[in-house]
């Protein structure tokens, strides 16, 4: 009998956020509590979370995603626990959440780097050109 090794994979994938009706609500003060959060519902899930940052109205997240979950189930964990957490915290006011949908980007090993540095470049890259800008063209008008 032919026993096969233990799964070994490479998938990463960058997915985005955007805040409800891309209101201005990550206010820079909570954004490392925010991130670190995010980063804790990432590694609960048995994921790896490599890089994590964002704007005032989105966030993008670089994932290592293991097999053994789909992506639209840890995005709809990210969201919903995030929210909770953030309203739990007032860090917002009135009601914050995340708007419905989410962006999903692949990418090989060799690719890392170079996304990484966009992931934490952010504010350079959106103060040069809005999100809508750049989202747009290539993904539709949903969001």
């Amino acid at each position: 009998m032919v026993r096969m090794a233990n799964t070994f994979s490479q998938i990463y994938i960058q997915t985005v956020l955007a805040v409800s009706n891309r209101q201005s609500l990550i206010k820079p003060e909570f954004k490392e509590d925010i991130y670190k959060y995010i980063t804790g519902i990432v590694t609960n899930q048995g994921q790896k979370l490599i890089s994590i940052n964002g704007v005032l109205d989105h966030v993008h997240i670089l994932i290592g995603l293991r097999p053994v979950m789909a992506l639209a189930d840890l995005v709809r964990e990210i969201k919903a626990d995030s929210s909770n957490f953030i309203n739990k915290e007032r860090f917002v006011h009135g009601r914050f959440s995340w708007q419905e949908g989410y962006g999903a980007f692949s990418y090989g090993q060799s690719q890392l780097d170079t996304i990484i540095r966009y992931i934490q470049n952010q504010e350079m890259h959106h103060s040069q050109r809005s999100f809508r800008d750049e989202y747009l063209p290539c993904c539709g008008s949903s969001i």
